[in-house]
């Protein structure tokens, strides 16, 4: 599996490839699923650009995604999106097109109670646990992690050079975690390539897009969320090629 990431917390400042609005969305979601993505991960955006889970975003992005592709398309919940733990709550409560599912970051504030509307309402739930904080310790306490679909481990290390061992270190965290859940593992800025690397070798699920990185792993920058999508796509192939390869096997 290789969800794509479309856009993130980013803006048109940070790459004029990144798409915002519902019909740019659609197109590269198009786009990136024909290079191989089989899930899909996006942030709804207002009119200037900001994250946002208003229902109307949110199903206006819904809608035009799904009009061009057959996928699970999901969506952010992150704290910075709205103001407050019980706005966006209450924002989930009144979504008028729901997702198939959403990610929950358990670090912050109204985790709990975010997941559970999301579930009351028939909308998986990709529980977030970053790096460099607590939620794995918290997400093993929770009553609600046996349902979640998978766990999001999101190394946010930005070094290059320990980002691997960041990531290896969450993915001990999380093998203790009773109940475990499917895991997809990524990282972001310059540790998004070493990490996806790592998912490969492992042979786990992983996630590609303009939220995460804006380059190729050659520093190029990425012309579109497609683009790093089918460098992934090959990488996973090179690697299956390797393993069948193998005298013996």
């Amino acid at each position: 599996m290789v969800q794509v990431c479309l856009n993130g917390a980013r803006t048109a400042a940070d790459s004029p490839a990144v798409p915002l609005s519902p019909a740019a969305l659609a197109r590269s979601a198009a786009e990136a699923v024909a290079a191989g993505a089989t899930d899909l991960h996006v942030h709804p955006k207002t009119p200037c650009g900001r994250d946002t889970l208003a229902p109307d975003a949110v199903a206006a992005t819904l809608e035009a995604i799904r009009g061009c592709v057959d996928v699970p398309v999901g969506v952010t919940t992150g704290a910075w999106a709205e103001d407050g733990p019980s706005t966006r709550v209450d924002r989930v409560r009144r979504w008028t097109v729901l997702p198939d599912h959403a990610s929950v970051n358990w670090h912050e504030p109204g985790a709990e109670e975010l997941a559970a509307a999301l579930l009351d309402r028939g909308v998986d739930v990709e529980a977030g646990i970053w790096s460099g904080t607590d939620g794995a310790a918290r997400f093993a306490a929770s009553p609600l992690a046996p349902g979640v679909l998978r766990v999001l481990a999101e190394v946010t290390d930005p070094d290059p050079a320990t980002a691997v061992r960041s990531a290896h270190a969450l993915l001990e965290d999380l093998a203790a975690v009773p109940h475990g859940r499917p895991v997809l593992l990524h990282g972001e800025e310059a540790s998004t390539w070493p990490v996806l690397a790592l998912a490969v070798r492992l042979g786990i699920p992983t996630r590609i897009g303009l939220e995460d990185t804006l380059v190729l792993p050659d520093g190029r920058r990425a012309a579109s969320n497609a683009e790093l999508v089918a460098e992934a796509v090959r990488r996973y192939g090179c690697a299956r090629r390797v393993v069948v390869g193998r005298p013996g096997s």
